[in-house]
């Protein structure tokens, strides 16, 4: 079945390989990045190389929330229907730096970003008789989070913020997976690692190599379309599999409060 799929951060790394293999695969897919030529370009550059008419580039800045609203007005007026939503990028700071908006980038993109953009696009995502969504963490993501300094308010080092916000990421995931049953929805969530993959993040954080981008973006590719997972939601998954996270990411009390939290501070 040809889906409908939304990638952010898709112009370079793991989300730029994930379009180019959904798109040969012939689904519909909509790009994201935040450089309006360079991404229209690219789109243009995977329709030849897939003979996939159905690519599409749409812009937005992730440390902005007009940008974001602006974005998801975009697509609610072009698209009738997301049957999967990947939110997949983010970012690796190697300093502290705080937005016009206050919040710091790391914070903002990684999670609150996330936050905003997937309960903006819910409403499209349920249009979907199987929608999906699916949030790219970390292995690397914290065993614990302090509330008190999710801005980095009291102390900030690029490694632990980076750690916190992949931990948001599956706490966010695991909450919206309860949401979603509690209200008996079809829609799934599901999170994942990727794999250590050599990607401009890895380079900047670890100042290392890893595997290849095929290799980062299988299990992406594999969520968003593959029949084994229409009814699994709620997981972590690291090469196609479910794993187990981090054991305080199965709190719910920690999962209601970072909802509460950025709930309140959007």
């Amino acid at each position: 079945m040809k889906k409908t799929i939304l990638i952010t951060g898709s112009t370079d790394g793991i989300g730029r390989e994930a379009a180019l293999e959904l798109a040969s695969m012939g689904h519909r897919v909509i790009m994201h990045g935040k450089r309006q030529q360079a991404g229209q370009n690219l789109a243009d550059e995977f329709k030849l190389k897939t003979g996939n008419p159905d690519i599409f580039y749409y812009n937005a800045d992730l440390t902005d929330l007009e940008s974001i609203k602006t974005f998801t007005q975009s697509i609610k007026s072009h698209f009738s229907q997301l049957d999967v939503l990947l939110n997949n990028a983010g970012v690796f700071m190697t300093e502290k730096v705080l937005l016009p908006n206050g919040f710091e980038m790391t914070h903002m993109v990684n999670h609150l970003a996330v936050f905003t953009l997937t309960l903006q696009l819910l409403d499209l995502v349920k249009q979907s008789p199987v929608g999906r969504i699916i949030v790219t963490s970390s292995m690397a993501h914290s065993a614990s989070i302090d509330f008190n300094n999710l801005n980095g308010e009291k102390h900030w080092d690029s490694y632990n913020a980076y750690a916190v916000s992949k931990l948001e990421n599956i706490l966010f995931t695991y909450k919206l997976h309860r949401n979603l049953s509690a209200e008996k929805s079809h829609v799934t969530a599901n999170c994942l690692h990727p794999g250590v993959i050599s990607t401009k993040l890895l380079h900047a954080g670890w100042g290392m190599g890893g595997g290849s981008v095929q290799q980062g973006a299988a299990t992406s590719v594999y969520l968003a379309t593959s029949d084994d997972v229409d009814e699994v939601s709620g997981k972590y998954f690291v090469n196609k599999h479910p794993q187990k996270s981090a054991a305080f990411s199965y709190d719910h009390k920690a999962q209601d409060k970072l909802w509460q939290i950025s709930s309140e501070l959007l």
